[in-house]
């Protein structure tokens, strides 16, 4: 039974640290239906609502807790149009999988819920998610054409063609810089003109003038890899995965020479070590850093640091891989990733289920979403509201990274973790980073790379 193959399955997922136009309450009259093995329908029943719904509250599972506020206020406009109760529950990462796949073995799944694309694959085809094709195709006010592509495809099952899904929202990654530690040891701010090599001079001279206070220019928790290394990559022209998930390149010529910009890089940064131990949030925060590269998802906690005065952002840098000094297109990338809102197959309600979704990823909640800070839209054109949502602070950068750069989704294949995992151990990049004095390792790492990312795909 698929059903019971997901314990099994799900396991290895569980060890990740990270990173529409929907109507309200009568947007969707999807017709009676099974979705993932329920024998549960999308009408209601003799003791239904004068909304058509059989359930008074909906159960809800996030991993944010920056993001409840607004989401609940989002959530609460569709409980005054629906009359069922909306209920935000905050589970930090590890706990939300493990919760999430204790309900997929036998119990009691939350009815909404957030998708991920290290684990959407093995969910949808395991199904434990509700089909949504019927009530998509009912719902007049949903056109996935609207919505950022990858994140559609990333929660449309390959073997069946159906969406699983709808795009919660996309982010974006940005540099964030301390302008407090820029002044006190007298180097230049970042600007959106700056390549990784001045990233890497502006490091090399903060971490050597803050010898002495134990302050580093950079750091990068490189298992962190949507919000670090996987720009660089793109930057230089190589792929972490290939545009098909059949393949990478980061064994080649391209992938190296980025690399080998990180392997500069982490020189002159805050050691792996101290980045396990500390997290690069709490050093930037305690000003034992000047530097970190961070997601759109992670602003409101600068926002509201006891120092956020002295922060601000830049775009990422770029690289110029044709030496003319300016900025061409495909050398300045950013990684986006989008959640996705998924119901349970097995929700009480599966029309009360599917109608808060498409609410969530209507045009009017989307624009609200943004407004309030809580991140930018899965829907496209609908993210402005974004950049003015944080008074006093410019985080214009996260916008202008698509406006101005170029956006590649976050790398994934049937069973990312496999080789994402891989890839931080012994036989990875793990000795690369953990010393990066050494050219030699870090090619060989790339070598390593290539191979373990190419047999974790066919073994797939």
């Amino acid at each position: 039974m698929k059903k019971r193959l997901i314990a099994l399955t799900l396991t290895g997922l569980m060890a990740v640290s990270l990173a529409a136009c929907g109507g309200g309450s009568g947007s969707s009259t999807a017709p009676a239906a099974t979705a993932g093995g329920s024998e549960s329908t999308a009408g209601g029943s003799a003791a239904a609502s004068s909304s058509g719904y059989t359930v008074s509250e909906l159960k809800v599972n996030i991993w944010d807790n920056n993001q409840k506020a607004g989401l609940q206020q989002i959530a609460d406009e569709w409980t005054a149009e629906s009359g069922v109760k909306v209920s935000i529950d905050v589970v930090d990462w590890d706990n939300y999988w493990t919760l999430l796949e204790a309900g997929a073995s036998g119990g009691q799944m939350p009815d909404v819920f957030w998708m991920h694309s290290n684990t959407a694959q093995m969910y949808m085809e395991n199904d434990l998610l509700l089909n949504l094709d019927s009530y998509i195709e009912a719902d007049d006010t949903i056109d996935l054409s609207k919505y950022y592509e990858g994140v559609v495809k990333l929660y449309n099952r390959a073997d069946n063609g159906s969406q699983y899904a709808l795009p919660k929202d996309h982010d974006t990654i940005a540099l964030l810089y301390n302008k407090a530690l820029f002044d006190k040891y007298g180097v230049e701010y970042p600007t959106d003109d700056w390549t990784w090599e001045d990233l890497q001079k502006a490091a090399a001279a903060i971490t050597e003038a803050g010898k002495a206070d134990q302050v580093y220019g950079f750091a990068m928790n490189t298992s962190n890899n949507q919000d670090g290394w996987y720009n660089i990559v793109y930057d230089y022209g190589a792929q972490v995965i290939t545009d098909d998930h059949k393949g990478t390149t980061i064994g080649s010529a391209e992938g190296k020479a980025a690399m080998e910009m990180l392997r500069q890089i982490l020189e002159v940064a805050a050691p792996q070590a101290t980045v396990a131990e500390t997290g690069t949030e709490n050093l930037f925060k305690s000003g034992k850093t000047a530097m970190i590269s961070q997601g759109s998802w992670m602003i409101n906690s600068f926002y509201t640091a006891d120092n956020a005065a002295d922060y601000a952002w830049a775009m990422l840098p770029y690289a110029d891989t044709n030496g003319n000094g300016a900025c061409d297109k495909g050398e300045r990338y950013s990684a986006y990733n989008g959640l996705g809102w998924a119901a349970a197959a097995n929700t009480k309600d599966p029309k009360a289920a599917y109608d808060l979704i498409s609410y969530f990823c209507s045009e009017k909640a989307q624009k609200e979403q943004a407004s309030l800070g809580v991140t930018m839209g899965g829907m496209l054109g609908v993210s402005e509201d974004f950049a003015n949502a944080f008074e006093g602070m410019d985080v214009s950068a996260f916008v202008r990274a698509e406006e101005e750069g170029d956006l590649f989704f976050r790398p994934y294949t049937r069973n990312t973790t496999v080789w994402e995992d891989a890839l931080q151990q012994n036989g990875g990049f793990l000795d690369a980073w953990l010393d990066p004095s050494n050219p030699e390792t870090m090619a060989k790492a790339c070598d390593n790379a290539q191979k373990i990312i190419e047999n974790a795909i066919a073994a797939e």
